[in-house]
């Protein structure tokens, strides 16, 4: 199977990553299901790199449908060690403007419909979840992003709510109450998944909006979601080329999420069962045969 490096998945707005050379798509299997398109490979600066549009070409996967542990076994299943995800997101700070990029550090789950583990069936892991985002691949988003135009915050709190309604006034409150910075959809499972799947994952999460909570702007809207993601796609592009050779500069992952499941797996070896270990080898094989 072909490999990659880098993986990106494109939120709403950004479905195709045109400065891709050597493009070609790939159609990946796994045991959750089918990923929620085919997946382009392609070079960008030099560096393999693995793109998947998370709601499917013409956006037509709900963000409770998005089947993320298909998605994210299939960026595991070529090779990739760093993802990106592409996010909309609504602020809920006076100080984090639309079309401005935040690089969050932190995750509160508002989810509820979600299957958001690999494991079960005879197979028990726990990881290890206190920082979220991978601190040292959104070091480098964060710097990437700095070298283009754009304004870019480090750090922040992304609640991620279940949808598809925005919020009510009442929960726009009681978040802003809670301290979260930004408020979006689709985080959530990917970052628990990633971690399981120890790949290092981090976010460049697109301001939109306010939310519904400011007094002078306007509730959020689609038509408002779309034109604010579209006047930063650029952004987005060029901070990816920059991204790349970033990535591919690392001679090895010293951070947790490398070695994520090395202290994780909490069943016996011997009790799992073998369908379990044949399913899951992919991710498990260096730990349990």
């Amino acid at each position: 199977m072909e490999r990659a490096i880098l993986g990106v998945i494109g939120g709403s707005g950004v479905y195709e990553i045109e400065t891709l050379t050597d493009v070609r798509e790939v159609k990946v299997s796994t045991p959750f299901g089918d990923p929620s398109d085919l997946i382009v490979l392609g070079s960008l600066s030099g560096v393999p790199v693995a793109f998947l549009p998370r709601h499917g070409r013409g956006h037509r996967i709900m963000p409770t449908e998005v089947n993320s542990r298909a998605n994210i076994y299939a960026f595991r299943s070529l090779g990739v060690q760093y993802l990106v995800s592409i996010s909309a997101c609504g602020s809920m700070r006076e100080d984090l403007k639309p079309r401005d990029i935040v690089i969050p550090d932190q995750i509160f789950d508002r989810t509820k419909a979600r299957p958001s583990t690999f494991f079960g069936d005879g197979l028990v892991v726990h990881i290890s979840f206190d920082e979220p985002y991978c601190p040292m691949l959104s070091d480098l988003v964060y710097r990437a992003v700095q070298s283009t135009d754009a304004t870019v915050h480090r750090g922040g709190t992304f609640l991620v709510m279940e949808g598809p309604q925005f919020s009510t006034k009442a929960e726009s409150r009681i978040y802003r109450q809670w301290g979260v910075d930004v408020i979006g959809m689709t985080a959530l499972p990917e970052a628990k998944l990633a971690r399981e799947a120890e790949i290092c994952y981090a976010a460049m999460a697109h301001v939109t909006d306010y939310d519904v909570w400011h007094a002078t702007e306007s509730p959020v809207t689609v038509s408002m979601l779309i034109d604010n993601l579209n006047a930063n796609a650029a952004v987005t592009k060029q901070a990816l080329t920059y991204l790349a050779p970033m990535v591919a500069q690392q001679q090895d992952r010293t951070c947790k999420c490398a070695s994520a499941l090395s202290s994780a797996i909490i069943t016996r070896p011997e009790v799992i069962p073998a369908s379990v270990k044949a399913r899951l080898g992919v991710l498990i094989s260096k730990y349990i045969q």
